[in-house]
């Protein structure tokens, strides 16, 4: 039967592309205003609690006093609230439910007749009704207050004592370190006030359901917190989704098997020797990107060594020569710079990279280019470092009133200073300008959707989803800016920095002659179209439990298990492109040309980059998507498994493989290390690769059945942390640690620095083509 090619010749024409594009753009687009929308309207309510006398017990402003003691002291890089945060302490809004249930249910023993023995029958009583109470919702909208009752403010007093106990006594049970890292008692009464607060959001039944505001999210069934049949459900149409939808798309990817390798190699350039690299002479503007790789390799090195102090918090491993390393640098702050410096690093690469193909893409540099490029390294800088010190400055109290705008903003992965966010945005915004300088001569009327085209769009949508985080205030609802939050972690991670990979990749698969640059093109627009398809409504999995209706269960239960989608089909092409370098190098041959693949290192990297999207992000994303599967795994190591998989596996892959290609380019030939950048990849993967297979899946998979076991709340519990099992494994990350760190990341990080002795020197543009041309025809002449 002859295959069927319709909608492989549609997909060919550039002209057919605008159609698909705006349905999937204005779906999503709607999508995200129904759930900002949701967010706002269907939001927890921040009452006053008053107690049967009327007496107030909790108010409204001390419950936002409480919030901002916890974003102050970067408690979020600690533990959690509604399951987001660090995995360090426990989760906020868990304990507090649990506490608050086991306090009310002694309240109403003690109140029995103390004469006689205690039967099953009044235990059993007397938990359907602490059950039943903490489940009634009794808030007055008229006058924002919500009646408790005397078992309830008993909990609340019992709550303060617990976190006095917490924060201030080094014996106790779930005893924070350093002691007296807060130590008025005053805020830690209000941050108890915030957690209680947190806690009656998670059980309290939402006003006309049967449910609470976080679906009855976290699993608690001792305070009556079990499983709605609606996760269960949307759990199976979001299965049913991503079976229908993949096989919908292989079935039309099929047909692009029609096309050969030869067709993404024809008319591809010839393909990077060592002949051309040696002859290559750099920009000056090119040569100036190696600041950028020079500070981010400094930038890995830290951020992967604020990691190491993290885990040895996680063990109890501080002290070194009697000096308790915690006490100046608390888990607060080391996974605090751990977290915000993985972005800073691949920004950097990302930002360098971009820098560095302009002058391939566009032939001529524009003038004050070099200035401009200089200008936003200095702001970088400016930024790294004073939120470096911001992040300790901030929680160790030295900033005072100024904490949120020169230290820390107690977000986690927004945890800079709001002053540095703004540096943040004017470095955007500068490498938005100096991008579309460097290709406005590449751009065509009529060709929207050219390779430099897409390079523009990725950085401008991330510019301006950067805009999403100055949105919340500290008195703005926790829920609500959480929402803005994700807004720029989830828009930047799951949609636009996969497109701006997809781009970059293609350019230095363009670069190195391996494929040609219209077969980029449409493999660009297929992923952005699957991407920001299922990437932008995808977001909708991060607010299963973080107070929003079953509307947006609903949506992230379908869209976010579509996300494997794209990331199957790169898997897929992977298997193509990894075999160009042998076809082309044999075409090579046959027409008398040096064969010498000169870029093996870098493009290993890149396959590297397919691997673990397809791993990392794909498969251990799918396995956490689902609504039924989240309800019990959120917050647990299963989510610190997916993210370093992908985050690392992905963005960390391609950021050094931007960092080595751009170095082959720039540093003299007899500099370069062959055989040092192959160890420092199989180093750095293997590594990663047991990280992940030695601890955090099996640890993840052991706190699941904890959580399933015996609830949420002791599956992040201290006793649960510093339980022989989960302690073991977390000393077997030392394993992997070790090859990555000792085979790749110290190798890797001495070669670049030493690379700064050994760049090659810069040219004129116009030097570089009349040079360029002599190049070529010598090489046609042999």
């Amino acid at each position: 039967m002859k295959p069927d090619t319709k909608f492989l010749n549609y997909i060919m024409k550039q002209k057919n592309w605008w159609l698909p594009f705006m349905v999937i753009f204005v779906i999503s687009i709607v999508g995200l205003l129904f759930i900002a929308y949701q967010t706002y309207e269907e939001a927890p309510p921040i009452p006053h609690y008053v107690d049967e006398k009327g007496e107030e017990i909790i108010t409204q402003e001390q419950i936002l006093r409480g919030q901002e003691v916890f974003h102050r002291y970067a408690l979020m890089e600690y533990g959690s609230m509604f399951g987001d945060g660090a995995l360090r302490g426990p989760d906020f809004t868990a304990q507090a439910l649990n506490e608050r249930a086991k306090s009310m249910f002694r309240f109403y023993q003690e109140s029995l007749n103390e004469n006689g023995s205690r039967s099953e029958f009044e235990s059993e009583g007397i938990l359907r009704k602490v059950q039943k109470e903490i489940k009634e919702n009794t808030y007055d909208e008229n006058n924002n207050q919500v009646n408790i009752s005397f078992a309830q403010v008993a909990a609340i007093r019992d709550l303060e004592g617990f976190y006095q106990e917490m924060f201030l006594n080094p014996d106790f049970h779930e005893a924070f370190k350093p002691t007296g890292y807060i130590s008025d008692p005053t805020e830690i009464k209000d941050l108890s006030a915030f957690f209680f607060w947190g806690s009656w959001v998670c059980s309290v039944e939402r006003p006309g359901e049967k449910y609470s505001y976080t679906h009855n999210w976290p699993y608690d069934e001792f305070a009556g917190n079990v499983a709605t049949p609606s996760t269960l459900i949307w759990s199976i149409v979001g299965l049913l989704g991503l079976v229908l939808g993949l096989g919908i798309v292989l079935y039309y990817y099929g047909q692009f098997e029609q096309l050969s390798e030869e067709y993404y190699a024809k008319g591809a350039s010839e393909m990077v020797t060592e002949e051309k690299l040696q002859q290559y002479k750099p920009t000056p503007t090119q040569r100036a990107t190696f600041k950028f790789f020079y500070v981010a390799v400094i930038l890995f090195l830290i951020q992967v060594l604020a990691g190491v102090l993290t885990v040895h918090d996680f063990v109890g491993f501080t002290k070194f020569f009697g000096w308790d390393i915690q006490e100046v640098l608390p888990v607060t702050i080391s996974r605090s710079w751990h977290v915000q410096l993985s972005l800073f690093w691949i920004s950097a690469c990302w930002v360098g990279i971009s820098f560095f193909i302009l002058p391939l893409l566009a032939k001529s540099e524009p003038k004050g280019q070099l200035f401009l490029i200089n200008l936003l390294f200095g702001i970088f800088f400016v930024m790294v470092g004073g939120s470096f010190v911001g992040i300790f400055m901030g929680p160790m109290g030295m900033l005072g009133d100024y904490s949120r705008w020169l230290g820390h903003q107690g977000w986690e992965f927004v945890e800079l200073g709001r002053l540095y966010q703004y540096f943040l945005l004017a470095i955007f915004a500068l490498w938005a300008i100096i991008v579309y300088r460097g290709v406005k001569n590449t751009l065509r009327p009529g060709m929207p959707w050219g390779l430099p085209n897409w390079l523009v769009y990725s950085i401008v949508c991330i510019l301006l989803l950067l805009l999403s985080g100055f949105v919340a205030r500290p008195e703005t609802n926790f829920v609500i800016a959480d929402f803005w939050r994700w807004m720029v972690v989830h828009m930047w991670v799951e949609a636009f920095f996969e497109v701006f990979t997809t781009i970059i990749v293609g350019y230095m698969m363009v670069m190195m002659g391996l494929v040609n640059r219209q077969a980029v093109v449409k493999v660009v627009y297929i992923a952005a179209l699957l991407f920001l398809g299922s990437g932008l409504l995808g977001i909708s999995h991060n607010f299963y439990w973080n107070a929003k209706p079953v509307g947006t269960l609903a949506l992230g239960s379908v869209f976010s298990t579509l996300q494997v989608v794209p990331l199957i089909l790169l898997t897929l092409e992977a298997w193509r492109m990894q075999r160009m370098p042998y076809l082309l190098s044999t075409k090579q041959k046959e027409r008398h040309r040096s064969s010498l693949f000169a870029m093996p290192g870098v493009f290993l990297f890149i396959i590297g980059v397919t691997f673990w999207n397809f791993f990392g992000a794909g498969v251990f994303g799918l396995i956490i998507n689902l609504p039924i599967a989240n309800y019990y795994e959120h917050g647990t190591y299963l989510t610190v498994n997916h993210g370093h998989a992908a985050l690392m596996g992905v963005y960390g892959n391609l950021s050094i493989a931007a960092i080595l290609f751009a170095l082959r380019f720039l540093l003299k030939p007899e500099a370069w290390n062959t055989q040092l950048v192959k160890t420092a990849f199989w180093s750095i993967n293997i590594g990663l690769l047991l990280m992940v297979t030695l601890d955090l899946f099996p640890a993840g998979i052991h706190q699941l059945v904890a959580v399933m076991e015996e609830g949420y709340w002791f599956a992040r519990s201290q006793e649960f942390i510093q339980s022989v099992p989960f302690q073991a494994m977390t000393w077997l990350r030392i394993v992997g640690g070790a090859v990555f760190c000792i085979g790749g990341l110290f190798p890797l990080t001495w070669f670049v620095l030493k690379s700064a002795k050994h760049l090659k020197p810069a040219y004129e543009m116009e030097k570089i083509d009349h040079h360029l041309e002599e190049v070529e025809e010598e090489i046609e002449t042999v």
